[in-house]
């Protein structure tokens, strides 16, 4: 394919902005060549500068899980906008959307919006702390809540694809505030609760990582983490980010059973537009300023186009027949990629649930960040490239994970699994 403009494009980036891009993973720098500038997009394609289109499996990271410009979305944004883009006032539309995050999720009773996932992860940590007036926060290897201080610790992510899982920048003082745990360690968790329960102010996890990849929870895992926490009376925050209103109604702790005290989200819920949420119990929530002590505050929180955005995108998830179209659409997929794998004797592992998927090329089982950096990174970038000339387009790194929506067809499935074929043949040289 001509990426001359895309080229053209990027060259004059990099004098302008550090590394060329606004969030470190767009370089491709874990994959090599030189990034694709998008101009336009509609349903699961993507259109580049120089007139390439490619079936899009990143959706700007997760939320476009309607494909993208999904027309009740750009309505409501049109209308909204006609009344004005920005308040910094209370406005009816926060009060709709939170009544559908509520209803969604039964472990929120209230919820704060913010302007991202990582403020609302931020927020989260910053309430742990404050209602349980303790400083320790545990996280686990290779998940990823944003780019706070005290999270930036062995992050996942694009850090991690950079080789940088602890920022500079970030003080000593602030990191040794924050426990670094294996996922799926059961031992390491038990130990760690044992050692420092009394000091544990929360427990924050993606409940299935998808910011190294995706791997699963084994079974117990997140049962022996709620009872952990309960018991120290420390908080458990789940950071549905990533998973929140894209693997059900309810999330991951919908499918896991599990009913965390915190739990934040992130673009999905203002249909891509910026916005997350930090939500939970009422008398957690209630030490949020202005009723407690626990300070967050933001201009654009609650802003009219992402609440209409976000309530429109909701609606559009409300019967659940997007989920079981995802479901067989994710099932499509999985089949083709693993025979394709099986076709061409690939050693890579395809990971999925529901819409959601990473592959790993690794023959072993990835229930870990330990166990995905067993995976072949050169040969990744080979693949990654020769799928995007064959017009698909994949997270430009090992360790994310891809995502289908309801815009996806059965001839889009069909003409990825061919080129998986193909592209894992050019890939093994």
């Amino acid at each position: 394919m001509n990426r001359t403009r895309s080229e053209a494009l990027f060259a004059e980036a990099l004098q302008l902005l550090p590394g060329g891009v606004n969030s470190p993973v767009r370089a491709f720098r874990a994959v090599g060549g030189t990034p694709f500038f998008a101009v336009s997009a509609q349903g699961a394609q993507v259109r580049d500068a120089d007139g390439n289109q490619y079936i899009d499996y990143v959706g700007t990271w997760g939320p476009a899980i309607h494909g993208h410009a999904f027309a009740p979305i750009i309505r409501a944004i049109q209308e909204t906008a006609a009344r004005g883009t920005s308040f910094g006032i209370p406005n009816p539309l926060e009060i709709e959307l939170a009544k559908r995050v509520r209803q969604f999720v039964p472990s929120v009773e209230k919820v704060r919006f913010t302007n991202s996932g990582t403020e609302a992860c931020m927020t989260a940590i910053r309430l742990a702390r404050g209602v349980t007036r303790r400083d320790l926060i545990v996280k686990f290897d290779g998940c990823y809540h944003g780019h706070g201080d005290s999270l930036l610790v062995k992050a996942g992510s694009g850090a991690l694809t950079l080789g940088q899982p602890d920022s500079a920048g970030v003080p000593a003082d602030l990191a040794k505030h924050t426990l670094v745990l294996p996922f799926n360690d059961s031992e390491a968790l038990a130990r760690a609760f044992t050692d420092q329960g009394e000091r544990i102010a929360g427990v924050i996890v993606e409940p299935i990582p998808a910011n190294a990849g995706l791997f699963p929870p084994r079974p117990g895992f997140h049962e022996l983490l709620r009872e952990l926490t309960t018991r120290h009376g420390a908080l458990l925050i789940f950071d549905e980010v990533m998973t929140g209103f894209r693997l059900a109604r309810g999330g991951a702790q919908e499918l896991l059973g599990i009913r965390p005290d915190l739990s934040t989200f992130g673009k999905i819920i203002g249909g891509g537009l910026p916005v997350g949420a930090v939500g939970g119990r009422a008398e957690l929530m209630d030490h949020l300023a202005p009723l407690g002590p626990v300070y967050q505050a933001g201009t654009l929180s609650g802003n009219p186009l992402a609440m209409a955005a976000g309530i429109a995108a909701l609606d559009a998830l409300a019967d659940g027949a997007a989920y079981a179209r995802l479901e067989r659409l994710g099932a499509t997929l999985e089949n083709g990629f693993k025979e394709a794998a099986h076709q061409t004797r690939a050693a890579v592992r395809f990971q999925r649930l529901g819409s959601m998927f990473c592959a790993y090329f690794t023959s072993q089982p990835v229930w870990n960040l330990t166990d995905a950096l067993t995976s072949d990174r050169a040969r990744f970038g080979r693949f990654f490239h020769a799928m995007l000339d064959r017009g698909v387009y994949l997270a430009p790194s090992q360790f994310e994970a891809g995502f289908i929506s309801t815009a996806h067809s059965e001839a889009d499935l069909e003409t990825t699994t061919q080129a998986v074929v193909e592209s894992l043949r050019a890939s093994a040289a």
